[in-house]
């Protein structure tokens, strides 16, 4: 049973990044979140590093209309599978028009600046790499992970747990996120 009424989805790409998704879901679902991974493509999804995973579903097959949170992996070719597919970029211009969260991670920022999310004073991260490609939404916060009223940025694997736990603490709160990140050994990102 989940704590809440939000329906989290992390797409999965071909060339996502294995390391963000694999630690958001498990993170999310340690919270007791309601969490599903749609493929953009086939139900077995390859990874950026060679690691196939099998999503939950296919985006055929998701109910786009119970999605109330996104949250993008990196990785490459990933990212710019993500860009490119119009149906991430629909939903996530609907999730932001309501005032939900949007999220991503690494190279996936740069998803969020193609849907109009990014620009016009808010602030966001990314991977250090990535920097020059999203300049046009402004400058790169070098904070691990920023939060800018719905939208959440980190900058890559090694912030993606400390990610996730900011994704709980915004959709659950913080007492929550203290609680997963010491059963998994970790201190909050708070």
């Amino acid at each position: 049973m989940t704590m809440t009424q939000h329906r989290i989805l992390v797409p999965l790409a071909p060339g996502f990044e294995e390391t963000e998704a694999i630690a958001i879901v498990d993170v999310l679902r340690r919270a007791e979140l309601d969490v599903v991974t749609a493929s953009i493509g086939e139900q077995q999804v390859m990874g950026a590093h060679g690691i196939g995973v099998g999503a939950d579903c296919t985006w055929e097959q998701l109910d786009e209309s119970s999605v109330t949170a996104i949250v993008l992996p990196g990785g490459m070719p990933g990212t710019t599978n993500l860009r490119d597919d119009e149906r991430v970029i629909r939903l996530l211009q609907r999730l932001a028009s309501e005032g939900k969260l949007t999220a991503a991670i690494c190279a996936a920022p740069l998803v969020l600046g193609t849907a109009g999310l990014l620009g016009e004073g808010r602030e966001y991260t990314c991977f250090p790499g990535m920097a020059a490609d999203l300049a046009q939404w402004g400058p790169r916060s070098e904070a691990r992970v920023v939060t800018s009223g719905t939208v959440l940025t980190s900058q890559g694997p090694g912030t993606a747990i400390d990610f996730a736990l900011a994704l709980v603490a915004t959709l659950v709160g913080s007492e929550r996120s203290r609680e997963v990140a010491a059963g998994l050994l970790v201190r909050s990102a708070e």
